[in-house]
């Protein structure tokens, strides 16, 4: 198991390190990514959320990031993806705001 500090540094090199496509600027960020936040996919239709970095430290996103890493890993293409259904996704960064 990783600690929760080299979790959130794996994550943030991900969400980083997506390649200079349409879209994102010279550092391999989304431009549309507003500072301080970051995007996850979540659900079987993978909608794009966009959410604060500061989730990374709430224990009921970090039980999420958990169920991802089982159930995808953190190396491969599709970005960070949440497998949980949408509604449920919305419902739980909803009170975390």
């Amino acid at each position: 198991k990783f600690s929760q500090a080299a979790v959130i540094k794996q994550i943030m090199k991900r969400c980083s390190s997506l390649g200079k496509k349409q879209g994102y600027d010279e550092e391999g960020l989304p431009v549309d990514v507003p500072k301080g936040h970051f995007v996850v996919y979540v659900g079987e239709n993978r909608t794009r959320y966009i959410v604060p970095i500061s989730f990374l430290t709430r224990p009921e996103f970090q039980i999420l990031l958990q169920r991802a890493e089982e159930e995808f890993g953190f190396d491969h293409d599709m970005g960070l993806t949440i497998p949980c259904e949408e509604v449920v996704f919305e419902s739980l960064t909803s009170m975390l705001r």
